[in-house]
């Protein structure tokens, strides 16, 4: 049997913990798997008398992860620190550069220096595996990276949050506020103090960046992503989605255009039947278009300890079965230097169905002045619905919309010029609708 695989993880909250829980507790079950023991050989936290609920003395302490990250007694880095900078990508960088293979499942390093940090482990001949950056324990990296030779990807798309989809699904199926929804995520802990990160969208921007580096062989483009959130999401917004037959989720979508490749982060209406409209909770959910496969669909699990451990672990096991002068698969498909520049694609040029929703004044003339908007950029409304915006809003009126295909930069224009005619009371929303099977 081949020597053991010497594995140092480093960062020892909820993940971290249970990955060297699962390690133990499966090790007999991994040791047959990769045909070699993998032993945790040392850990680095911020807190060494912390009780993390296993037992560790085992492994040798590191207060400095970097210095872990370069120790000869590891062959293979696990970083489950956190951020962009900092500990986090000096202790990677060193890793790599000490040809140690390296495991992370943090989508930020990734989104900011993951080209680099790829052509580092291609040099030395390393992998760098980030099975748990996105999407949590479903295997969409090793589905994309090896399992779909041969097929061009032309759309991804997915629901890649699960405190996102959490919220929305509480506040569909209980009728609850935005607010309240967000409070009781943050309770049960699917929601941090600050939960600007996740409701935002920046999660999800982090892991589409990857899934579209994957998908279009570009190099990474965290920062050309349009992202809008969830917060401005209302019970009229959900009320009007179901009644029309479709149900809010917030999605990240990259595809391929003839102007470059589209990434957008937003709250998007899918229709009810549709199979990603029935992804609830923190589950999440990504789907995959090709020209040879059509159309994939991967739901799992998210988020969590267990799940992040179980992609993790995953990782940890291919790199146990690998041997040397095996020709590892590009980090990101291709070779990091193939990778091709980010070609944007303008957000205003995006085609596809509009809902919108106008509270305006109930006065005459401003549903005519409304739809001359619409007719001025050659929009074409599919339906139109009025009715009172509620009881304590007698004189104003609720306007819903929904148009055929249009552009980002019909609609943007008609909605400017209907604020400028002062007919709104409230500031009108507008969400995308999209294309899901």
């Amino acid at each position: 049997m081949a020597e053991a695989l010497r594995v140092g993880i480093a960062g020892l909250g909820t993940v971290g913990a249970s990955v060297a829980r699962v390690l133990r507790d499966k090790a007999a079950e991994l040791t047959r798997q990769c045909g070699r023991e993998v032993v945790v050989s040392a850990v680095s936290a911020r807190d060494p008398k912390r009780d993390r609920g296993v037992d560790l003395g085992a492994a040798k302490w590191f207060d400095d992860p970097v210095a872990m990250a370069q120790t000869a007694e590891i062959d293979v880095f696990v970083e489950l620190i956190g951020g962009d900078e900092g500990p986090s990508h000096s202790s990677v960088k060193a890793a790599l550069e000490a040809g140690r293979h390296v495991v992370t499942a943090n989508k930020a390093l990734l989104a900011k220096h993951g080209v680099a940090l790829a052509e580092t482990a291609e040099k030395k001949g390393v992998l760098l595996n980030y099975e748990a950056a996105v999407a949590g324990g479903i295997p969409v990296i090793k589905t994309m990276r090896e399992a779909m030779a041969g097929n061009s990807v032309t759309r991804v798309f997915g629901i890649l949050n699960g405190t996102c989809n959490y919220i929305l699904t509480r506040m569909e199926a209980e009728g609850l506020s935005f607010d309240d929804c967000l409070k009781d995520a943050q309770r049960l802990g699917y929601a941090e103090a600050d939960p600007t990160f996740d409701i935002e969208g920046h999660d999800t921007a982090h892991k589409l960046s990857i899934l579209t580096s994957l998908a279009f062989g570009t190099r990474i483009a965290a920062n050309d992503i349009y992202m809008e959130g969830i917060s401005n999401i209302s019970q009229a917004d959900i009320r009007a989605a179901g009644d029309l037959g479709y149900r809010i989720k917030l999605l990240g979508v990259a595809q391929r255009t003839e102007s470059g490749i589209e990434q957008r982060v937003h709250p998007t209406m899918v229709p009810t039947a549709s199979v990603i409209a029935q992804v609830h909770g923190v589950t999440n959910a990504v789907a995959i278009e090709t020209d040879i496969l059509g159309e994939l669909l991967l739901s799992g699990p998210g988020a969590g300890g267990n799940a992040t451990a179980s992609a993790v672990v995953g990782d940890i096991a291919d790199i146990a079965k690998s041997r040397p002068g095996f020709q590892h698969a590009p980090v990101f498909g291709l070779p990091a230097k193939e990778l091709r520049p980010y070609k944007k694609a303008q957000m205003r040029s995006h085609a596809g169905g509009y809902f919108i929703r106008l509270t305006v004044h109930d006065r005459i003339g401003v549903f005519a002045a409304i739809a001359k908007r619409m007719a001025d950029n050659d929009i074409s409304l599919e339906s139109i619905v009025q009715h009172a915006a509620g009881p304590d809003t007698a004189l104003q009126k609720t306007v819903i919309l929904v148009t055929h295909e249009t552009t980002e930069a019909a609609v943007r224009k008609a909605v400017d010029g209907i604020t400028k005619d002062d007919h709104l009371t409230d500031k009108p929303q507008v969400i995308r609708i999209e294309r899901a099977e």
